[in-house]
């Protein structure tokens, strides 16, 4: 599938050149003293071809605090980080499709814990070309989805750097 839009053509070309190991975690800012470590995340950009061929993004609603966002989760044992993200794509949003091997950029948030703990995370993000979209997925009767224009979506989510990227695209 060929999107027509040069910036979008311009990050999946980046993301594929992108050479950043991906390690487990980062030092994050001080707490009372402490360092916390940064948790990863692996997310999906899930893209598919809108009206014109301009591409639409997928968001999925957070299961707690109802934001949207893009599918995103904890790393598997086994799996690469894009290959995780390819997994929170279908789960969390019933798409498959072909996950870019390097991520095009990051965003960081603060995960709000059941137990009311927060953790700071950083969510590499891998471009994932849709080429099936199902009704009924492992967590369909959990989440709300949308499709939607990149700036849109940018302007849907609450991280300041996931909003860059959507903006960028």
């Amino acid at each position: 599938m060929k999107l027509r839009n040069k910036r979008l053509d311009h990050a999946l070309d980046m993301g594929s050149r992108l050479r950043r190991p991906a390690l487990p975690f980062v030092q994050s800012a001080s707490v009372g003293g402490l360092f916390r470590p940064m948790m990863l995340q692996a997310a999906a950009l899930c893209l598919r071809p809108g009206p014109n061929d301009t591409p639409e993004v997928l968001l999925v609603r957070t299961l707690t605090t109802k934001r949207w966002i893009l599918p995103k989760g904890w790393p598997e044992e086994g799996l690469t980080l894009a290959e995780a993200a390819a997994r929170e794509a279908w789960e969390e949003g019933g798409v498959r499709g072909t996950v870019a091997t390097h991520p095009i950029g990051s965003f960081t948030y603060r995960k709000l814990r059941k137990d009311g703990m927060t953790l700071d995370c950083r969510a590499d993000v891998f471009v994932l070309i849709v080429d099936e979209i199902c009704d009924r997925f492992p967590e369909s009767d959990i989440r709300d989805r949308t499709w939607t224009h990149p700036h849109k979506a940018a302007k849907m989510v609450t991280e300041p750097d996931l909003r860059k990227l959507l903006g960028g695209l």
